[in-house]
């Protein structure tokens, strides 16, 4: 499967990913993609990756497949895409001819059940809505009050929209199940909460 590794992306299951897509190399991804499966694996490019760009730095080995549901090919030959984020999986770079990087991939389906326990969905959206209550996102806090979101769809959103550090992103997209992404992300809340706390007295 192509691979488009981006240093400041970190891609989730049952989220969206709109992407400019304007490097020759990538504009052949899409175009090739686009008539084999629809699919593309996203990862996260290694600290570092600035020394090596134009060849091949270090990815982190799991990432998120996503299929092109939208594909609009400008006069210039650039793309605009969106993409579906359906699985994590871990991915086993391989030699290829082609100008961008393929992988094998391995499903890396997350272990255990599929939904949070009572006690984890309360205090992710407790913490959550004081945390975009600082920030000024009523509407956001509206979404959340509601209700309506599955709790994957809730934790995979929040992992992926809320402002955190690729790293950190990263850190919640290897959680071994759904639990653990959704107490890994209410830590990383809690102390952003701090943070803002301390900044204003």
């Amino acid at each position: 499967m192509p691979i488009f590794p981006l240093p400041n992306v970190v891609f989730f299951p049952e989220t969206y990913l709109p992407l400019h897509i304007f490097e020759p190399r990538y504009r052949e991804m899409v175009h090739n993609a686009s008539g084999q499966g629809d699919c593309i694996g996203m990862v996260l490019l290694k600290d570092g990756w600035e020394d090596e760009y134009v060849a091949d730095p270090p990815i982190y080995p799991i990432g998120c497949v996503g299929r092109i549901i939208s594909s609009h090919k400008l006069a210039d030959g650039r793309f605009n895409i969106v993409l579906q984020g359906l699985q994590r999986c871990t991915f086993e770079e391989q030699e290829v001819s082609t100008p961008y990087r393929q992988a094998r991939i391995i499903p890396n389906a997350q272990k255990g059940a599929p939904s949070l326990d009572i006690e984890t969905r309360i205090n992710l959206e407790q913490i959550t809505q004081e945390y975009l209550t600082w920030k000024k996102a009523h509407e956001l806090c509206q979404v959340i009050a509601s209700g309506k979101l599955t709790d994957s769809i809730l934790v995979h959103n929040l992992s992926a929209g809320l402002d955190l550090s690729p790293v950190e992103k990263q850190f919640l997209l290897e959680s071994g199940h759904l639990i653990q992404q959704a107490r890994r992300l209410i830590d990383l809340i809690r102390f952003k909460l701090a943070d803002l706390r301390t900044a204003q007295g």
